[in-house]
């Protein structure tokens, strides 16, 4: 689960680098199977294959807006 971790941690670093942002909390980051970081306005998951087919979040939150996130 250590990818899932280098993950978090470049997401954490470059939201603080480009926006000033820090989460307000971050678990399951020892685990690494499920890492959830709260941003307050946004939440970031980070999942393993296995907790993602398992939790299956798109099922869970099906009538929710999708909103497109632009990639540089």
């Amino acid at each position: 689960m250590r990818q899932n971790q280098a993950i978090s941690d470049e997401i954490n670093l470059q939201l603080k680098r480009q926006l000033s942002e820090l989460p307000s909390g971050v678990e399951g980051y020892e685990q690494g199977e499920w890492i959830l970081a709260d941003y307050g306005d946004f939440l970031v998951h980070i999942f393993s294959a296995k907790a993602r087919e398992y939790y299956a979040l798109e099922r869970l939150w099906r009538d929710a807006k999708d909103i497109p996130v632009a990639v540089d």
